[in-house]
C-alpha cells in the first residue's frame, strides 16, 4: 500500500478515536482536532507502518495521549482561560448531562483509563502496556474512576436508600 492511501486508511479508521481521547484530556473540540493533525503528521513524516492492527492502535493511542500531554505542559495551554471561565463560548462536544461530560470531568489519571476501558475496548493489561503502569494499578484506577463516575452522575442517590428512590420515582 502506498504512503497516501495508508495515511488515509489510519485516518478513516482511527480519527474518531483519536479525536475522542484526546478530548478527554484536553476538553477542548479545536485543541483535540490539532492534536488528531499532528498524530496523523507524526505517523507521516516518520513513515511509519505497522505489521499488525492492534500495535497500530496502541502505538496511535499512546502518541495521542503523549501529544496531549504535552499541549497540557506548554507555556500556551496553562496561560489560556479554561472552560468554565468562558462559559460564553460555544463549540463543545458535550452537554453537562452527558456522560462523556463527567468521564471528562475525571481527574486525567482515571479519565484515561475509563476512556481506554469503555470507549476503546481495551482490557486492564493492555491499557497497562499503553500507559507504561501495572495491571493492579489500572484496575484500581478503574475502580476508582466509576466510583468518582457515580459521584457526578448522582449515582450515590440510588445506592442503597429506597426512600430517596421512591420519593424521586412518585
Amino acid at each position: 500500500m502506498e504512503q497516501k492511501a495508508y495515511i488515509e486508511y489510519l485516518v478513516k479508521e482511527y480519527a474518531d478515536t483519536i479525536l475522542r481521547l484526546s478530548y478527554t484530556y484536553l476538553k477542548n473540540k479545536a485543541d483535540a482536532q490539532d492534536v488528531c493533525q499532528t498524530v496523523f503528521m507524526k505517523i507521516l513524516q516518520k513513515n511509519r507502518r505497522f505489521e499488525n492492527p492492534s500495535h497500530e492502535k496502541s502505538f496511535l493511542l499512546r502518541m495521542t495521549a503523549n501529544v496531549c500531554k504535552d499541549i497540557l505542559k506548554s507555556a500556551y495551554h496553562t496561560r489560556t482561560c479554561s472552560l468554565e471561565n468562558c462559559k460564553e463560548q460555544n463549540g463543545t462536544l458535550m452537554e453537562e448531562s452527558s456522560i462523556l461530560w463527567a468521564v471528562a470531568e475525571l481527574p486525567e489519571k482515571y479519565r484515561t483509563v475509563i476512556h481506554l476501558h469503555y470507549y476503546e475496548g481495551y482490557k486492564a493489561y493492555e491499557i497497562g502496556k499503553i500507559l507504561k503502569i501495572p495491571t493492579p494499578t489500572v484496575h484500581t484506577r478503574l475502580a476508582r474512576g466509576r466510583k468518582k463516575l457515580k459521584t457526578i452522575l448522582g449515582g450515590e442517590i440510588y445506592e442503597g436508600n429506597t426512600e430517596t428512590v421512591s420519593k424521586r420515582n412518585g
